[in-house]
């Protein structure tokens, strides 16, 4: 049984889920994973999709998605793209941006 101590000083905080927008670039052959969350207002869960680079996790807005599936019908050959992010909150806009 492992103490108070020895405990705290093997913690460490969960870590806040970046968004894809952080990244410069990103590969259309990530894994895409599953994670519950929890609304910080309502405290309901709900199911979020990620990404997971140098064991950071990025959160992928279902936008996102869509907006990737019809970049990929007009060029399935693509292999990069980037996410660029405007506004917050409830205004957030995500732009899909094909790379190569």
């Amino acid at each position: 049984m492992a103490t108070i101590k020895e405990t705290a000083q093997q913690f460490e905080p969960k870590q806040a889920v970046k968004n894809i927008a952080d990244l410069s670039e990103v590969s259309t052959e990530l894994d895409l994973k599953d994670e519950t969350g929890q609304n910080k207002e309502t405290g309901e869960a709900f199911v979020y999709k990620y990404i997971e680079i140098n064991a950071e996790m990025y959160r992928v807005p279902n936008k996102v998605i869509g907006d990737l599936k019809v970049i990929l019908e007009e060029n399935p050959e693509l292999k990069k793209f980037k996410v660029k992010k405007t506004g917050t909150g409830l205004d957030t806009r995500y732009t899909v941006i094909p790379l190569s």
